[in-house]
Formats: structure tokens, C-alpha cells, sequence
């Protein structure tokens, strides 16, 4: 989706030579003939502006009021100045008021396209850097969350307001939709941000030890329990408990679960005193608990406990509009991260991306766009850096990804005559596993079988001394 750029003057034929000028230079326009109105419209969250060319000299609220007040406001948007007079004075003034360019009236559209080009190059750079240090921090919000699409708006909302409060939270969607990224928003969000945010996968926790690491253990408990620890319950009081993919947890272990968010106390494994906590929960599942439940699967009083506010997280497919808007904030984020020159999409590769399907969601597209980065060689990323490893296209069509899946499962399970089930199983597993370059998910996909039983069995292969390719790298999008 192209920029949107608020245009504030109170001459009413330069408000449409800049219209003009302006959309002919490829963005969205939103004109308004004041100060305060311009205010307004920067005020109005559900129409973010990414630039401003603003005139310096209005009646009421003028250019530098305007600039003043934006600074007081924290709004962080671009703004590009313009002025009949173009004495040093005047653009001091501006620049030091926090303006990013200014121009002189009458200005050309080349010199404008220039200028409003730098200035959101430099607003997504700045965005880009801020969004990984409230990452590496434990600091993100919702603002944090890039997205340009209406299908993700009322899920945002929702979002915001449930952050206002304590109340536990579910979040569904498919994996690598962002669920984990939206729970940190809420925490970051809220009055606990300052607090511990602690995730527990519920998938990749061995059955045996699930108690001991949710609730943890007194010394001498069980074999090897040498020292008393802490379990994940108390890690976050005070903060944010995160029970990611909540629906591969054992039902056995589901009653306690429920116990602990009702009651507020645990018990540590071998302890005889129970232990207060106050944590807020949030729950993500890539299952709909809700059929989980039909099936005998999950506690129906578990999900009434969880489920107060339910965000359902639509796919990447169900939101088109992300994809081009996602793919210019990983290009950027991969550029800084690997100390290499942003660059932006090519023409083509924008129309490769567009094609793409995406079964994995935000997080394939990641990294689909992170191996890009690293592969372009030219002042753009081009659709040849996009394209699949193998050079193939991205896959325009809704069954490739299951037909690729099958054809990988049957190639991969060649060969195997004469040997043990164990060994056939441990290999399809790896096999499968390096063709999706470590994706577990994916893997897990492919063979038919959960990933916490994936999960389990290379932890086995792991103990047995057998290489293991490593879980994907890059992955921001849960």
C-alpha cells in the first residue's frame, strides 16, 4: 500500500499543485488548509500519515506550532517544511523544531519527490532500528506491529484494549502468523511491561518434567532434583505468563493448569506449602480449542479459563495488503542486522512476492526476504533473490505447498528396504527436516505427526548421539 502523506497549507492552489504533485509521485494524499486540522488528522490512530508537508507561515497555528506540538505529542512522522521565503532564519528554525527537510514555494515535483523519498527512507530506518531494540529490550507494543491490512485492524484493536487489563487472553491463528509477537505487545503494552514476560512451549517440554518446570520443585523431590528451583509460575509473577501452544499439553497436566489460574497458588513438586503468584496468563494455540475440545482433547473448563478475550489471527493469504508492507520491513531489518545497505524491492520481485501463497505465514516470508538480503547483489532486491532455493518461482497456487509436502515425504522415504522401522523413522525424520531447511513446523507437517512429538524424538535421536539439524534460524514471527 503506498504511503500516506498529509499535505497542510492554507493557500488553496498550492494545496492542489501539492495534491497533484504528490500522487503523481506515486502516494496517498490527505490535504487540510490549517494547523489544527492537521493536528487532527495526526491525532486520528486509525489513519496513520507516514510524512507531512507542512507550510511555515498559516494564520492560527502555524508551521513551527505545529512542529512544537507534535514533539509534545511524541508523534515521530516526517515532516517536510515549505516556505515563500526562504531566508536562513526560517529553516534553522524549522530543522531545530525537528522538521526533516524543507523546500522553497514554488517547488518542483522532482525536487519534492527527493525529499519526501529521503524522508521515509529515514522514518523506516529509524522505525526499523527502534523495533529492534524494544525487541532485544522485552519493550513491544502494538505500534511495533507492522501491518497495513483491514483484516488485522480489529484484531489490533482488540488487542489494545485487552492490554488495559489483567484478564487472560487466547490467541489462535496458524503458525508463524505472529501470535508470540502479539502476546509481547499486549505485556508491553500494559502495566506490567516493567515486569518478567516468561515463555513456557508446551510442545517441547518432556511429559516427565512438565510439572517440575511450570511449577518447580523442592530439593530431594525426585531423582537428581539436588537443589530447590523455581518454576515458570513464579519466574513471571508480577508479569506475563505466555503458555505457548497450549493444546499440545497433556490433559493430566491440564487440571493442575486449571487449579493454578483459578486458585493463584501452586504447588512446587514435593512441597507441602502452597505458593501465591500473580501473573497474568496469555495462551496461544495454532489449533481451534474449541474443536480440541469436541474431540476430548482439551478441558472445556480450561478454555471458559483461558478464553476471556479471544484474538483470532488471520493468515498471511487473508491479508495480501501485509505482504509487500512486511517484505520492505524485513529487507530493512535484515540490511541493519548484517551490517549491509538497505535496499528496496525491485518492480519484479514485488510481483514474485505478490504471487506467493505463503503456508507459512510471516514467518516464511521472513525468511524468504532474510535470504533475499542476503543474496542480492545489485541496487535492488530482484525476483531472482526471491525465488526458492532450488531458482523456482514462489508457488502461485493453494495446493502447492501440500503437493510439495507429499512429493518430499515420498522421495525422502526411498530406499529404505531391508532396514530396521527405528532406523527408516530416524531418517525420514532428518531427511525431512534438512529439506525444510530446520522449519520443525514444517517437518512436522510433512510426516503427519504433532510437533511436540517431532520435538520429542530428536531429543531422542539428540541423546543417542546422532546429528540434528538446529530449529530454524530468524524466526521473530511465533
Amino acid at each position: 500500500m503506498a504511503a500516506t502523506i498529509l499535505i497542510a497549507d492554507d493557500d488553496a492552489v498550492q494545496r492542489r499543485l501539492l495534491d497533484n504533485m504528490v500522487q503523481r509521485c506515486g502516494y496517498r494524499t490527505i490535504v487540510v488548509e490549517s494547523g489544527d486540522a492537521a493536528m487532527t488528522v495526526l491525532a486520528d490512530e486509525t489513519q496513520p500519515i507516514d510524512a507531512v508537508v507542512l507550510d511555515l507561515v498559516m494564520p492560527g497555528l502555524d508551521g513551527l506550532g505545529v512542529l512544537a506540538r507534535m514533539r509534545d505529542a511524541s508523534l515521530h512522522v516526517p515532516v517536510v517544511v515549505q516556505t515563500a521565503h526562504g531566508g536562513i532564519d526560517n529553516v534553522v528554525s524549522a530543522m531545530r523544531a525537528g522538521a526533516h527537510d524543507f523546500v522553497v514555494k514554488p517547488v518542483g515535483i522532482e525536487r519534492l519527490q527527493v525529499s519526501l523519498r529521503n524522508a521515509l527512507d529515514a522514518s523506516a530506518l529509524k522505525g526499523e532500528l527502534q523495533r529492534i531494540r524494544h525487541s532485544r529490550e522485552g519493550r513491544l507494543t502494538f505500534k511495533d506491529i507492522v501491518t497495513r491490512s483491514e483484516a488485522m485492524a480489529h484484531v489490533l484493536a482488540i488487542g489494545q484494549k485487552a492490554a488495559a487489563s489483567a484478564i487472560p487472553v487466547l490467541i489462535e491463528g496458524e503458525s508463524g502468523v505472529g501470535k508470540e509477537l502479539f502476546a509481547r505487545a499486549i505485556h508491553g503494552s500494559s502495566e506490567r511491561a516493567s515486569k518478567p514476560f516468561v515463555t513456557v512451549n508446551c510442545g517441547a517440554i518432556p511429559d516427565n518434567l512438565v510439572e517440575s518446570i511450570l511449577f518447580g520443585h523442592e530439593k530431594g523431590a525426585f531423582t537428581g532434583a539436588t537443589a530447590r528451583r523455581i518454576g515458570k509460575f513464579e519466574e513471571a509473577s508480577g508479569g506475563t505468563l505466555l503458555l505457548d501452544e497450549i493444546s499440545e499439553m497433556d490433559v493430566r497436566l491440564q487440571a493442575k493448569l486449571l487449579r493454578a489460574l483459578q486458585e493463584r497458588v501452586i504447588d512446587r513438586v514435593g512441597g507441602g506449602k502452597p505458593v501465591p503468584v500473580d501473573i497474568r496468563v496469555i495462551a496461544t494455540s495454532n489449533r481451534t480449542l474449541a474443536e480440541e475440545v469436541r474431540k476430548g482433547a482439551f478441558r472445556e473448563d480450561l478454555l471458559y479459563r483461558l478464553n476471556v478475550v479471544n484474538l483470532k489471527i488471520p493468515p498471511l493469504r487473508e491479508r495480501p495488503a501485509d505482504i509487500i508492507e512486511l517484505a520492505t520491513h524485513f529487507a530493512k531489518k535484515y540490511a541493519v542486522a548484517n551490517g549491509l545497505p538497505v535496499r528496496p524491492l525491485a518492480a519484479e520481485a514485488r510481483v514474485e512476492l505478490a504471487r506467493g501463497r505463503f503456508p507459512g505465514n510471516v514467518r516464511e516470508l521472513e525468511n524468504t526476504i532474510h535470504r533475499a538480503v542476503l543474496l542480492a547483489t545489485g541496487p535492488e532486491i530482484g525476483a531472482e533473490a526471491i525465488r526458492t532455493p532450488d531458482g523456482s518461482p514462489l508457488d502461485a497456487t493453494p495446493r502447492g505447498a501440500a503437493a510439495r509436502a507429499a512429493e518430499t515425504a515420498e522421495t525422502v522415504a526411498r530406499g529404505f528396504v531391508g532396514r530396521t522401522l527405528a532406523d527408516v523413522e530416524r531418517d525420514l525424520i532428518i531427511d525431512t527436516l534438512g529439506h525444510t531447511r530446520g522449519n520443525r513446523t514444517h517437518a512436522a507437517n510433512i510426516l503427519g505427526i504433532s510437533i511436540r512429538t517431532l520435538r520429542n524424538k530428536l531429543n531422542q535421536y539428540d541423546d543417542e548421539g546422532f546429528p540434528v539439524p538446529p530449529p530454524q534460524a530468524g524466526v521473530a514471527a511465533a
